[in-house]
């Protein structure tokens, strides 16, 4: 299936029913007096999260959404019938924005929770409302009223527990694939992730997490440039940032002020999370370059730095109780 994580729909909640204009008629009735009813309600567009979704490619190609009119009373009193609501099923983590592509109107970040995004409109009153002792035969009845309309954003964040960054070929799709039963593409060229992928790390019996990998960043990514930052948005909710640096290029350093320059351009918070630092493919080191790396890169950063290879295994087992600390800290907080 392919991924979508930002999709524009349409969406008009149903107009209320309209009140009618109705007199009792019956035999032996002398004074039947009015008896119209009032409309129905109008359905309601109702936006809800659930598990098994990942992705809003079915927003691409239906992208209006209708609820249905409320019905007309009728005499004797009936009131019209309403209308059942239109329910727009989401992936778990999905924020609605406005048509301004700034206000967020829900973020359903749980499974089962639900917004009414459009209220449905009431019916309008029958005769029968409007009669008083001085008015014994009102004739009037009202429209329903109408339903709300707009256009909506679905923005799509995924839920994930840790976040894997770094620049492109960095080696985290490889990581991924070995710590998880994710299958990401991998490849010896640049960008081959082209989407964010979710994998389920399971450390023993009772510990897992889930951990998201990004398409690499590149200088200027906050500007557009490469795949640009749009993809970010799928970290922010992580409790920790791995950050992955390929230690066979001669510049770690380099790296990891290039990706932390391109998390404070995007802001959100991203440059304030908890931050795990690891240099990766210790296999394609040699002894002395592994040394002199990790020591020129652990100056800059100003703490300790993990050495690991994911294609290996090794010092990886290290990183996922690393990350699973940092994670169960955040959830005790």
């Amino acid at each position: 299936m392919k991924f979508l994580d930002e999709a524009k729909v349409w969406v008009k909640a149903g107009d209320g029913g309209d009140g009618v204009i109705a007199f009792r008629r019956e035999k032996f009735m002398e004074f039947g007096g009015p008896d119209g009813g009032n409309g129905g309600r109008g359905g309601s567009i109702v936006i809800e999260a659930v598990d098994g979704l990942n992705t809003l490619i079915d927003y691409r190609y239906s992208q209006h959404f209708k609820a249905r009119k409320g019905g007309n009373g009728a005499g004797q009193d009936r009131t019209g019938a309403g209308s059942d609501d239109v329910v727009m099923k989401v992936p778990v983590g999905t924020q609605i924005l406005a048509e301004d592509k700034e206000t967020l109107l829900a973020d359903l970040d749980v499974p089962g929770a639900r917004v009414v995004i459009a209220d449905g409109g009431d019916g309008g009153f029958g005769n029968a409302h409007f009669k008083t002792s001085t008015n014994r035969a009102p004739r009037r009845a009202d429209k329903g009223w109408p339903g709300k309309e707009l256009w909506l954003w679905l923005r799509l964040k995924l839920i994930a527990d840790a976040g894997l960054v770094g620049l492109p070929n960095a080696g985290k799709s490889t990581f991924l694939a070995a710590v998880s039963a994710a299958r990401p593409k991998i490849a010896d060229y640049p960008f081959t992730t082209l989407h964010p992928q979710l994998g389920v790390v399971r450390l023993n019996a009772t510990e897992e997490f889930v951990l998201a990998d990004i398409p690499g960043l590149i200088e200027g990514a906050h500007e557009g440039a490469g795949l640009g930052d749009r993809f970010l948005g799928h970290v922010e909710r992580c409790a920790i940032l791995l950050h992955l640096i390929d230690g066979s290029q001669p510049d770690p350093v380099g790296a990891w002020r290039t990706v932390r320059a391109e998390l404070t351009g995007y802001g959100h918070g991203l440059d304030e999370k908890p931050e795990l630092v690891a240099l990766n493919k210790l296999d394609a080191m040699t002894s002395q370059a592994r040394a002199s790396r990790l020591k020129a890169l652990e100056r800059a950063v100003g703490r300790p730095v993990l050495l690991l290879s994911g294609a290996t295994g090794e010092g990886v087992p290290q990183a996922l109780r690393a990350l699973q600390t940092a994670i169960s800290a955040k959830q005790r907080s």
